[in-house]
């Protein structure tokens, strides 16, 4: 790894796979390598032509499309820094982004401009539409023009692939600044380094089954490092085929695109995978007769191969394995997929180490784990005992981020005094340094006797109970309260009234409790009428609610 370079992987990529298909957006064009080469180039040449130098900032917001990813590859390729924009992000955290970056240029998405105020900025000089690369706004009145005769040129002109490359980047200069949105309230800037990228594109390339040729479906934001690096960067060093998505689909969505497209390997977070589960697999295994047949010798193992023959058509028949990342998954889910030999595994990182910090393929990982550290990394966990007593974990390596961008008080707390990042996730560790996570230590609740209470954990079991959505539990006065969101859908097809969602709910309240320790009981399970707001990577944002 040591050897390589982003440079290196990007223009072998290109070069090698030049009339190959890199690019589709759903129901919609096709891209070659070398169609997205003459895009990259044509912006290239406009950066040239407007002034923008290497370390200066361009921002893009949209959703995932290929000319997102040609926006991307076109800073990645010429020295310049990219601020990811999600989509999401309201007006105020928009601007903030823009202005916080001081990014010179910004390629949005038309229907997402309304939200850019482009007179307030300082540092914005211009504005282009993503979808057709035209000219919004500008401060300079002779960027019509340049922008004009920067894609004239590459229309007029042929692009050989022998004069297309990437620039060389330092190990430490910054590439990317990921501004997120956690589940505790609004982030930093995370400036993610050359050799970040490299390690975390390597890795994938030396641990996950992907080749030329293969097909990926991109569906997570490509603003989050988790989707924009394992569905988009690193595939594209291998010479695959990604199709965008513009937003997180639907169950039935997903079932459809996947079915077309059949990836080659899936990442997911656990939301989409847990729906699918509730909506497609529970309904059938918890039929009385079903639950007698599934306990029957001989007959539930015809069963259950039934039931992963229909899930695995589900994400289109050919995957090698789902990667599960950004948020803990299920515990009854996974007991059932690991049940039925399910080719998925769970990931976790998070955006300050680009993202990976452990990971294993599905038919090597650890039941209840998320993944072995990966080799370019160290873990440690701050207990007394790391194989048993949880504790912080904290880690440094290769993938490690270099700071907050202009935050230096905040980077100087991100790490211990003897260097290691503090994840603020809480954990064990097993002698082959797979992970263990028990939960963020800002949600941790003490019990009434010093107890630690994990209330992911607790959710995780209320969100498999019937018509139950989402739920966060919290702490009220020395209580653990639920807050649940009904599943209204599953109440309407089952002529549940709003009425007797109460008595449901206390119902699931009780069976719950009989399987709780004392100091983990429910005291209330309180009804709310709204979905709870979540970040891109649908996590419920908790701040809002405890």
């Amino acid at each position: 790894m040591a050897n390589k370079t982003l440079s290196q992987l990007y223009t072998g990529a290109f070069q090698k796979n030049w009339d190959g298909l890199v690019f589709s957006d759903y129901e919609g064009s096709d891209f070659k390598y070398s169609d997205i080469a003459k895009i990259i180039k044509s912006l290239h040449l406009f950066y040239q032509l407007t002034g923008l130098q290497r370390g200066d900032k361009i921002a893009v917001l949209g959703r995932n499309s290929a000319h997102w990813g040609a926006v991307f590859l076109s800073a990645l390729s010429s020295g310049i820094v990219i601020v990811p924009i999600l989509p999401d992000f309201n007006e105020s955290n928009t601007n903030h982004i823009i202005n916080h970056s001081e990014s010179k240029l910004l390629i949005g998405s038309k229907s997402l401009l309304e939200k850019v105020d482009f007179e307030k900025s300082e540092s914005l000089q211009t504005v282009l539409t993503l979808e057709d690369f035209l000219l919004h706004q500008a401060k300079d009145k002779n960027t019509r023009y340049k922008l004009d005769d920067a894609f004239t040129y590459y229309k007029e002109n042929d692009l050989k692939k022998e004069n297309f490359q990437f620039e060389e980047w330092k190990k430490e200069d910054t590439c990317i600044i990921s501004y997120t949105s956690g589940t505790s309230g609004f982030t930093k800037g995370v400036m993610i380094p050359e050799r970040s990228l490299v390690s975390n594109i390597v890795y994938a390339q030396e641990h996950m089954p992907l080749q030329s040729g293969h097909k990926i479906v991109s569906f997570l934001p490509m603003a989050h490092v988790y989707g924009l690096l394992f569905e988009f960067l690193f595939p594209v060093t291998l010479g695959c085929h990604i199709t965008f998505l513009s937003r997180i689909p639907s169950p039935a969505i997903i079932t459809k695109v996947f079915g077309e497209v059949k990836p080659h390997l899936i990442l997911s977070v656990p939301l989409v995978i847990e729906k699918i589960y509730k909506k497609r697999i529970l309904p059938t295994i918890e039929k009385p007769v079903m639950r007698i047949l599934l306990k029957t010798p001989g007959i539930q193992n015809i069963l259950l191969k039934k039931i992963k023959e229909k899930l695995t058509e589900t994400f289109g028949g050919r995957f090698f394995e789902i990667v599960i990342g950004g948020a803990p998954l299920s515990a009854d889910v996974e007991k059932f997929f690991r049940r039925i030999n399910f080719r998925f595994t769970i990931g976790y990182g998070m955006t300050e180490c680009g993202p990976l910090i452990s990971y294993e393929a599905w038919d090597k990982t650890r039941a209840g784990s998320a993944g072995r550290l990966v080799d370019r990394m160290e873990v440690r966990i701050d207990s007394e005992d790391p194989y048993n007593a949880v504790g912080e974990i904290q880690v440094r390596g290769e993938n490690v981020m270099t700071g907050y961008y202009k935050n230096e008080q905040t980077t100087k707390e991100a790490f211990t005094e003897d260097g290691w990042l503090k994840t603020g996730d809480l954990g064990v560790i097993d002698e082959n340094n797979f992970i263990f996570i028990r939960g963020r230590s800002k949600n941790m609740i003490l019990g009434p006797s010093g107890q630690n209470i994990y209330p992911e954990e607790i959710e995780a079991k209320i969100a498999n109970m019937p018509y139950v959505a989402e739920c966060v539990v919290t702490d009220r006065q020395g209580k653990l309260v639920a807050k649940v969101f009904p599943d209204f859908d599953a109440m309407e097809a089952d002529n549940i009234s709003t009425e007797e969602i109460t008595n449901v709910m206390e119902d699931n309240r009780k069976r719950l409790n009989a399987e709780l320790p004392k100091f983990e009981q429910i005291s209330l399970f309180e009804i709310v009428s709204e979905e709870f707001e979540k970040t891109p990577k649908k996590n419920i944002k908790r701040f809002k609610y405890v």
